[in-house]
């Protein structure tokens, strides 16, 4: 017996609704992913068409246009905007873009970097269970079965992690945890794909403005920031590093045990190195912690296989009373998040260290030397690389004072516009593009270091931390004039040894004298101090 033809036809609608139900459920993941990802792509592209359009017919603008500066910056202000809603929608390694970008004031006008200055406090939060699931997924056990307790709220969050307290169940120890947001494995490869086409796009539009180095790094060093057990290898070696130097008063925590996703350490805490209030009121010196960054970050860039930490920004450090030592240096500098780490080869280091002895002492035929010799720059190039490695315009290296002299607002304005005008910026862009990766990670921290050091609003300003940069620099040329001289019982050997130990002493000596004449000032209770760089430019 037949079945009547409108049963049948429930029955066929019934099935084909299972299958189809059977199937969504199936593959409800890679729609969900396969949707969720053209809609990130469509947020980049949308942007990114838009921007390259707004910049393409501003530019075909005639220069002598009197009102050029205004429409430029108009459009950069517009753009930036546009750009930083895509970013904060799509999220994930987007931020940490973001974040990034606004620290390259030497290559974005300020309209850009001003306006991504909010993604630095647009940081995603885990849920617990999220992180638990996370946890499982990687190493078999929960949170539960390694703590006794785990605060499920964070006491700090950034783009691509964030940090919990807990106990371990094991020793009872209080530590701290970080977690890396589980969202990032699915969406880290795109992310950076999606970059690496956004700047080729850019360059292929405007080849003048090649920033395809940009993708590059990242797509180097975000697989590296992403494998927690990297960073607990970048910390150890830097801790065992600074324990043979205990006159510097760095502090790295101990690593506990670290997993792809999850990294256990020693649970330390301070305050901000931006907390005056908090330096002022236990009488450390801002000046002293001034001199302790520029300490520990130039043996970083000069020391002999020193490793550098290349995100030093104000999140990254904390200071604490140390009870142990007296006034003005009673505190310990707490070095965090060393995920992001590279070793500079000694070729480079030493020819760094060339450049920046020429600058402090402006010698001209030097510096245009070793800027050839760190990525072949002519003439016309060296004095762009000068301005990018001291964050300074180079009439203000050319100066008197040198950069010795304080930033002034004057300054800061000057270089944006000349960065805004486009002339200057496209050479800049151009030179960094010539410029070995660990150069400009260098630049970075360099960066990264100034400001913290001009949040500090020290007393002699930068002064003291160009002659402390000089000593170290100086001490990486000392050691290659020496290497390989054998016996010093030779005339000859011992001859270029005394030259060389001359040469560094004076630097040496120099600096010395300065820091006793500001311990007499401060005993004697003088509050502010001027001084010029006059006797290390005789150098």
């Amino acid at each position: 017996m037949r079945t009547p033809r409108p049963r049948r036809r429930v029955a066929i609608a019934a099935t084909i609704l299972l299958l189809t139900g059977a199937g969504a459920f199936a593959f409800s993941d890679r729609i969900r992913y396969a949707y969720i990802a053209l809609e990130r792509s469509a947020r980049v592209v949308y942007v990114l068409a838009f921007n390259i359009n707004d910049y393409y017919w501003i530019l075909r603008k005639p220069g002598d246009d009197p009102e050029m500066n205004a429409k430029l910056s108009a459009t950069h202000k517009r753009c930036a905007e546009r750009t930083l809603d895509a970013m904060e929608r799509n999220g994930s390694v987007f931020i940490k873009l973001g974040q990034h970008l606004t620290s390259l004031n030497y290559i974005l006008p300020n309209e850009w970097c001003d306006t991504f200055i909010p993604l630095q406090d647009k940081c995603p939060i885990s849920s617990y269970s999220a992180i638990d699931a996370m946890v499982r997924q990687d190493t078999g056990m929960g949170l539960e079965d390694y703590f006794s307790d785990f605060d499920p709220r964070p006491i700090g969050a950034a783009s691509l992690a964030q940090v919990h307290i807990a106990t371990l169940k094991a020793t009872g120890e209080k530590v701290a945890v970080k977690v890396q947001h589980p969202h990032l494995d699915e969406w880290s490869k795109l992310d950076i794909a999606l970059t690496n086409f956004t700047f080729g796009t850019i360059k292929w539009w405007f080849p003048s403005y090649d920033i395809t180095w940009l993708g590059d790094e990242m797509a180097t060093s975000l697989p590296k920031e992403l494998d927690f057990r990297e960073e607990g290898r970048n910390a150890l070696r830097a801790k065992a590093y600074f324990a043979r130097l205990p006159q510097y008063p760095l502090v790295i925590p101990d690593v506990v045990w670290a997993d792809r996703r999850i990294l256990v350490m020693e649970y330390l805490t301070g305050h901000r190195l931006d907390d005056l209030a908090f330096l002022d009121k236990n009488g450390i010196d801002r000046d002293e912690v001034s001199a302790a960054l520029a300490r520990i970050f130039n043996e970083m860039i000069f020391g002999k296989d020193a490793p550098l930490h290349c995100d030093p920004h104000g999140g990254n450090l904390a200071i604490r009373i140390n009870p142990a030592k007296r006034r003005p240096r009673n505190f310990e500098v707490i070095l965090y998040d060393h995920g992001l780490y590279r070793d500079i080869p000694e070729y480079l280091r030493r020819a760094y260290a060339h450049i920046w002895l020429a600058v402090l002492s402006q010698d001209m035929k030097e510096m245009r030397k070793y800027a050839y010799e760190i990525a072949g720059l002519d003439d016309d190039e060296f004095p762009i690389f000068a301005s990018a490695i001291t964050g300074r315009d180079y009439r203000v290296i050319r100066s008197e004072q040198g950069v010795a002299k304080e930033r002034n607002t004057e300054e800061k304005r000057a270089f944006s516009e000349a960065l805004g005008t486009g002339g200057l910026l496209e050479k800049l862009v151009h030179l960094l593009a010539k410029v070995p990766r660990v150069i400009l990670l260098i630049l970075k921290t360099n960066d990264l270091t100034r400001s913290l050091d001009e949040n500090l609003h020290t007393r002699e300003g930068p002064v003291r931390t160009f002659m402390i940069l000089a000593r170290y620099a100086a001490h990486c040329v000392f050691e290659e004039q020496i290497e390989g001289l054998g016996s010093l019982w030779w005339p000859g050997n011992l001859w270029l040894y005394s030259i060389a130990l001359l040469d560094y002493g004076q630097v040496a000596a120099k600096l010395k004298a300065y820091e006793l004449y500001l311990s007499a000032r401060r005993r004697l209770g003088y509050t502010s101090v001027l001084a010029g760089m006059d006797g290390l430019q005789r150098r």
